[in-house]
């Protein structure tokens, strides 16, 4: 009897079950519970409550260093595009692309400036990244419009 399990073992790793199998079918099982995971903390950071003191923009002005009869005469789609455009040089168009999706659904006024804002957003990210490394960050934040910004800026 030894020698048929010792055989039937020799035969596994003969088929190809050796370490690079144990490997993918980890992965396999490793990879969806990982993104799941990574999309369901991104949702818990958005506020659904709608409160406008938690929002991201009012967090954003509360913050911001400039005096507050100048920001008195800027639109709120100005204030979000500036600090969104600071963010993407301070961080990276991944977060700054977050935030404008997480301004809009708190403020859905801000819809009708998403597309301007996201081409921005685009155009900044090709100065600072390059195209292509730019491109890696789009994402289908108000339809295409950093990817056409990335797009516009390259072309």
């Amino acid at each position: 009897m030894k020698h048929s399990v010792k055989h039937s073992s020799t035969r596994q790793t003969r088929r190809g079950r050796g370490p690079a199998h144990r490997i993918g079918r980890s992965l396999a099982f490793v990879l969806p519970v990982v993104l799941v995971l990574s999309g369901t903390l991104a949702v818990t950071r958005v506020d659904w409550s709608g409160d406008p003191s938690d929002s991201v923009l009012a967090a954003s002005e509360a913050s911001s260093s400039k005096a507050s009869s100048a920001r008195a005469t800027r639109a709120p789609h100005e204030v979000l595009r500036d600090r969104l455009l600071t963010e993407l040089q301070e961080e990276d168009p991944g977060v700054a692309l977050t935030h404008l999706q997480q301004a809009v659904n708190e403020r859905p006024s801000l819809a009708d400036h998403c597309a301007t804002i996201a081409r921005a957003l685009g155009r900044a990210a090709v100065k600072v990244y390059g195209p292509t490394r730019a491109q890696s960050y789009a994402r289908p934040v108000c339809d295409t419009a950093f990817a056409s910004g990335v797009l516009a800026a390259h072309g």
